[in-house]
């Protein structure tokens, strides 16, 4: 009896031991990613500490994300921050940035000449400094380089929009703006130069386009909606906007429609966003110069990789915009 227990308890044990092994295979023959780890700590090179404009705007959301994935390639890691419009958060975040040890520091100015102070703090801690999408017009501030949208000639696409949508009978339009920021001015002075030169070429003063108003809508939806609602009070006869955003334009059609008015007036957006988009292919917005969010940001951190070591970077880098109209949008795979 004793030898037969003992053989029955050798064939157990070994049976669950195989039992065991199997289960244990099983458990770590896990699927292979072809995606890379992110650097452990003791890989990381160092921060790219980077402050913008807002992150309610999916075209900052965008570029954070961009810059995220850009900068891993690098071994690098990002802080990435919001100064939701104010430009004293954002002097406080680029001292943060300063303290912490910040490798290099990107900025997207929420005020292009205010920002100038805290740039010229962080020259002096011996940080080098780039802007992204919104330049500093600070002259004793040392930007590295400069990586954004050719605002001027996308203004220009903005203004052969309009002239091709209004034709040739000319008509009132209105700007909605943002005056602290330089990239929406110069998106400004590209329409109008525009504009100027159709007018030009008019033979009598009511075949032109008169800009009978230019309102700050500040690149927000719902401060451009009240700028509109405003314009249709005082220029109810205008037949066109300009948006300098996405959502200044969106704005714009919300106060439209709520005035009945959406069918009579002609928008021009500005940036390409999703929801901008699909606002120009539901015939809502009539065009946009579109922008490219995603190639600013990988130029960004790949300039300041470049910098770092101890590459020559252009002063400035501007990527041109296209024009999207509502064929791109019905062709638009990403659109519903």
């Amino acid at each position: 009896m004793s030898s037969r227990f003992t053989h029955l308890a050798l064939n157990t044990a070994v049976a669950l031991s195989l039992f065991a092994t199997g289960c244990g295979k099983k458990v770590v023959e896990t699927p292979q990613s072809d995606t890379p780890p992110p650097p452990t700590e003791a890989e990381v090179k160092g921060l790219i500490a980077a402050t913008c404009l807002t992150l309610t705007n999916p075209f900052f959301k965008t570029i954070q994300e961009a810059m995220e994935d850009e900068a891993s390639k690098h071994g690098y890691e990002v802080l990435f921050l919001s100064g939701d419009y104010d430009v004293a958060k954002q002097r406080n975040q680029i001292k943060d940035f300063i303290v912490r040890g910040a490798d290099a520091i990107a900025i997207n100015p929420c005020d292009s000449k205010a920002i100038g102070a805290a740039i010229k703090e962080a020259n002096d801690a011996g940080i080098p400094v780039l802007t992204f999408d919104i330049k500093c017009q600070d002259p004793d501030a040392k930007v590295v380089s400069h990586i954004g949208t050719n605002n001027f000639q996308g203004g220009q696409l903005a203004g052969e929009a309009m002239i091709e949508a209004i034709g040739e009978s000319g008509g009132q339009i209105v700007i909605l703006d943002f005056r602290a920021v330089e990239s929406c001015l110069e998106r400004v002075r590209g329409f109008k130069e525009v504009i100027d030169r159709f007018n030009a070429s008019r033979p009598s003063a009511e075949s032109k386009i008169e800009i009978v108003a230019e309102l700050p809508g500040d690149g927000d939806k719902e401060k451009s909606l009240r700028a509109t609602e405003d314009a249709l009070q005082a220029h109810p006869g205008f037949i066109g906007i300009f948006a300098i955003n996405d959502p200044s334009a969106l704005g714009a059609v919300a106060a439209l429609e709520k005035a009945g008015r959406q069918d009579q007036v002609t928008i021009i957006g500005f940036d390409g966003q999703p929801e901008g988009k699909q606002a120009i292919k539901d015939g809502k917005i009539y065009a946009d110069p579109i922008q490219f969010p995603d190639k600013i940001a990988r130029e960004t951190v790949r300039s300041i990789i470049a910098y770092l070591s101890g590459e020559e970077v252009p002063a400035d880098q501007p990527i041109d915009s296209a024009l999207y109209r509502k064929a791109d949008a019905e062709a638009d795979p990403e659109l519903k």
